[in-house]
């Protein structure tokens, strides 16, 4: 049998299949932003960040203080790209992502380490990795993540994509495993050390985080990945 973490990288066919419910996604309407205007949008950006979360009572300031740092260094990264949702006029969704380092970092922890593969595709600038998906409440299970990603995913050159989030998002777990992604492993880390985890606002009670909150101290985060199609 074919490793699995080989065939991680082997470029297939095929695409996302849009998930129709609850809101009509012919009435969401995405589209790009270049990085001057996702800067000149961080303070709205982070309003749908705060209210997708509803993480600890009280937090929200801290919260929101702590995604627009960390959204200052993504926008910076090579490769960023971002899109944005919008419904009846409204901010509906975010999601955005960049090319890894080439340095591994974000590999950092892995229990089972890195497939050799993966670290090739790494050192060539050839990993993308989705660095937050936020989907307001109302706005859930209308097949407007799976849309966001998809177009997202189209403008990149990167042969993978990749993330990483908190285990116990169940959420997060099936819609990824509904998009064909295969969980490479969990990558733990050391009380001191801040993982970069993503957050994935798609479904209810989804938590934590693009600012490097996601999973606990000395826990870890599953590493998710998709080859994409060429």
């Amino acid at each position: 049998m074919v490793d699995i973490r080989v065939r991680l990288v082997q470029r297939v066919s095929g695409g996302l299949a849009y998930l129709r419910a609850g809101v009509h996604v012919s009435e969401v309407f995405i589209r790009r932003l270049s990085r001057w205007q996702a800067e000149q949008q961080r303070e709205d950006v982070a309003d749908v960040y705060v209210e997708a979360y509803h993480r600890v009572h009280g937090e929200e300031f801290h919260d929101r203080q702590e995604f627009l740092r960390a959204f200052a260094e993504d926008v910076q990264r090579t490769g960023f790209d971002m899109v944005v949702a919008s419904g009846g006029g409204k901010p509906a969704a975010h999601a955005y992502g960049f090319l890894l380092d080439r340095d591994g970092e974000w590999w950092r922890g892995l229990d089972d380490g890195v497939p050799w593969d993966v670290e090739e595709l790494t050192v060539s600038g050839q990993v993308f990795g989705l660095a937050e998906l936020m989907v307001l409440p109302a706005f859930r299970r209308s097949g407007v993540a799976t849309r966001m990603v998809e177009q997202l995913l189209l403008r990149t050159d990167a042969a993978l994509v990749t993330m990483r989030i908190d285990p116990a998002n169940e959420a997060a777990v099936g819609a990824l495993r509904s998009w064909g992604w295969t969980r490479l492993g969990v990558a733990r880390s050391a009380a001191s050390e801040a993982v970069p985890s993503v957050g994935v606002g798609v479904g209810v009670g989804v938590g934590a985080a693009g600012t490097g909150a996601g999973a606990g101290a000395g826990g870890g985060t599953d590493v998710w990945c998709r080859a994409l199609t060429p």
